[in-house]
Formats: structure tokens, C-alpha cells, sequence
């Protein structure tokens, strides 16, 4: 009988990851090795470091994921890898690795989207949580489809439109992504990270304004959001930049898009206006080395005014997330709302996603904390459904750092 165990690899980025999967919606085992004390002092991730570091663990982690799933390689039906989007010398890495483990052991190879990957992190929970009747096609059975993800992290913050297999009796065996809106510029992670690294907080930036927000007035800075103006010198003519190629905004309804630069710029106008430019350099002195879950040790270091601003730009920031989530889920006629990637362990996003969606009467649904965060099993449940269909990678994949989802 077929073992539908499928070991999946994430290299994307800064962590290097391994898990085994069976049928897409039992994990059986999950490791992941993060590299954030590597780039910590940096403030941000060095692709260098991070590519160096994958090759350190990539083979002591997939060995650890085999031993905790109690299985051999000889149990494993088919490798899936992250192919994109992502740093090119991290995902060579783990793309390199998996190959060379598919073809020596006789399997298929899946290739992986990384963004379809964090989309199934909220599946994948879904069909923990109340267990899956569907799972040859990796459904999660308590949630109305077509769902409108929104996929926001560190790299990417994008909303997709997505409907699940019809089957392949249907000719549509994956699942479909429609691209409804996404960021102009920095990722919203992107810019609390900035954020952060300006305020003289630690690395990554997201768990410790998450943290130091909840004492601060969240009115305290009116941070608005300027309406994004339709671009109409560059209607009709060719995209200027690859970037533009692969994920053009001319299509898109500008009521969707993002842009988090304009905030990251005005908190540092405030900072440096109202004279705090010295307490946040002499802070970073103090907190950079420190782990973000020592978090309450920071807040002697921080005064009044400085956790009003951490306040007023969390609040600022996922209220812009959610006014446009839900308006373009109402507007593509969206039956439910998945949340994913490394903001959504954000608390305030979850409790103000939540109760939104309970008003709206909109069933919503996020990963789990280990789950939001880039890992394997994500990756491992993606590939179940292209496991089903037949649909493998030849061996001459590669690395697509700018892989778009459709």
C-alpha cells in the first residue's frame, strides 16, 4: 500500500527546512533551522550568509525530519521543493539537494511555489483541526471556496483569489490562483523590520513591535495611508522593468495594491522631528543581541513616546491590510478569507481580522504560529495535489527567484 508520504525542502530565504507529509494533511514531522542569530547584527538578511548556512543544515535537517516522521528515505514517494520566488543562491541550495535525493532514490520531483506553499500552511491546519474528507485533492473541508488569501510577510505582500482542484476527470487537477492585488514597494514584514532596526529594536522587527505595541496609545500618531493614482502615462505601453513583467499592476484594481514605504518614511521623519534619533541609537546598543522573547526586558528602554509610535504603526499598518482584504474579498465575491505567511502570527492582525470577519459573517481561517513562518511542511502539503494529478518536475528545474502564482 502507497506510504503518501512526500518530504518537502524550503530554502527560500533564511531558513532551512525539511518535513514529511502524508497525503497533505497529516504532518508528520516538521524542522526547521533558523539563521536569525546569523543576521541579527545585520539588521536583515545577508543572501550571502543565508546561502552559506543552507548548505550547513540542509543534510543534518532532512535527516532529523526522517528520524522524528519514524520513516526512511525508502518510504518516500516523491521530494518537493521550493523553486520560488526567493533569494537564487538559497533556493539553489535546497533545489540542488532535492533533485539529487529524487533522482537517487527513483522518485518524482515537484517543484513548489513558495507563496502556494504558505496558502496550504492555512489548509494544512484546517485539515489537522477537523479532518480532511478530501484529502486526495488537499481541501480543507470546513472552509467555503473560492477563498481570498492574503499572503504577507517579510517578501511578500499579495492577495490571491484561489479555488481548490475540480479533479481531474475535470482537466483542472491544481489548485487556481487569480493575483487580485499586491505591494508596490517594501512587503508590510519588510517595513516593520525597518521600522524596528530605526527605533534601535531587534531582529526580526515583527515580534517585538508586536509585543511592545500593546503599551502604547495606538491613536497616539495619525499614520494614514495616501490612495494609490492610477499610473496614466504608462497605459498601453510595455512594461519598463522585469519586475513589472512578471507581476503587472495594469489589470489590477489600484483599491488593492499596497505600498509601505510612505509609513516607513514617516516614522522616521517623527523620529527625527521630535529629537529621538539619540535614545533609539543608544537603545540599539543595548537590545540588537537581545532574542526578541525578552521582549519586557526592552521596555525600560522604551519611554512613553516611543511605544505611542510602535503603537500607532502597528495599528496603521494592519488596518490598511484589513480595509483592502476584506473590500476585495467582498468585491471578487470571496466565500472565505485565509490569512498567511510570517505577519499573520502577528496578535493584533488575528484579533482585528477576526472580529472583522465575524461581522461580516465571513468564515476566516491563519496557519498556526509555527505554521505562519516559512517551513517544509507548507511546502510538503502544496505538492500533494500535483502529486495526485502526475504533474512532476523535470530534472532540468530551475531556481526562479521572481516565480510568479497562477
Amino acid at each position: 500500500m502507497a506510504s503518501g508520504l512526500i518530504l518537502g525542502i524550503e530554502s527560500s530565504c533564511d531558513e532551512t527546512a525539511a518535513a514529511v507529509v502524508e497525503r497533505g494533511s497529516l504532518t508528520r514531522s516538521s524542522i526547521v533551522a533558523s539563521q536569525i542569530g546569523t543576521h541579527a547584527p545585520y539588521g536583515g538578511v545577508v543572501p550571502e550568509l543565508a546561502s552559506r548556512e543552507h548548505l550547513r543544515n540542509i543534510v543534518p535537517i532532512t535527516r532529523a525530519a526522517l528520524e522524528q516522521a519514524g520513516c526512511e528515505l525508502k518510504d518516500i514517494e516523491a521530494v518537493a521543493v521550493t523553486s520560488g520566488p526567493g533569494l537564487a543562491g538559497a533556493l539553489l541550495v535546497g533545489l540542488t539537494y532535492a533533485k539529487t535525493l529524487a533522482f537517487s532514490l527513483g522518485v518524482p520531483l515537484i517543484s513548489v511555489n513558495h507563496l502556494e506553499g504558505h496558502i496550504h500552511a492555512v489548509l494544512l491546519a484546517e485539515n489537522r483541526d477537523q479532518g480532511s474528507g478530501t484529502r486526495e485533492q488537499g481541501i480543507a473541508s470546513g472552509l467555503p471556496m473560492p477563498a481570498l488569501a492574503l499572503v504577507v510577510s517579510g517578501g511578500h505582500t499579495h492577495l490571491f483569489l484561489a479555488r481548490p482542484p475540480e479533479g481531474i476527470a475535470a482537466g483542472q487537477a491544481g489548485w487556481r490562483y487569480e493575483l487580485i492585488g499586491r505591494t508596490l514597494d517594501d512587503a508590510a514584514g519588510e517595513a516593520y523590520d525597518k521600522v524596528a532596526k530605526l527605533l534601535g529594536l531587534g531582529y526580526p522587527g515583527g515580534p517585538w513591535i508586536d509585543n511592545l505595541a500593546q503599551y502604547g496609545n495606538a491613536k497616539a500618531v495619525p499614520f494614514t495611508f495616501a490612495q494609490i493614482k492610477p499610473k496614466a502615462h504608462l497605459e498601453g505601453k510595455a512594461p519598463r522593468t522585469k519586475g513589472a513583467t512578471i507581476a503587472p499592476i495594469g489589470g489590477l484594481n489600484r483599491h488593492f495594491l499596497f505600498s509601505f514605504s510612505g509609513i516607513k518614511t514617516a516614522v522616521l521623519r517623527y523620529v527625527e522631528v521630535h529629537g529621538m534619533r539619540a535614545a533609539c541609537e543608544e537603545r540599539m546598543k543595548t537590545l540588537s543581541a537581545m532574542p526578541h522573547a525578552a521582549w519586557q526586558d526592552a521596555l525600560p528602554w522604551c519611554d512613553k513616546q516611543t511605544l505611542d509610535l510602535i503603537a500607532s504603526f502597528q495599528h496603521a499598518v494592519v488596518g490598511d491590510l484589513m480595509k483592502k482584504t476584506f473590500a476585495a474579498a467582498e468585491a471578487v465575491g470571496a466565500a472565505s478569507v485565509l490569512v498567511t505567511g510570517g505577519v499573520a502570527a502577528n496578535r493584533e492582525l488575528r484579533v482585528r481580522f477576526t472580529a472583522e470577519a465575524a461581522e461580516r459573517g465571513l468564515p476566516i481561517a491563519f496557519p498556526t504560529l509555527a505554521l505562519s513562518t516559512d517551513n517544509a511542511a507548507m511546502i510538503a502539503a502544496a505538492a500533494w495535489p500535483r502529486f495526485v494529478a502526475g504533474e512532476f518536475a523535470d530534472w532540468d528545474l530551475e531556481a526562479n527567484p521572481r516565480m510568479v502564482l497562477a
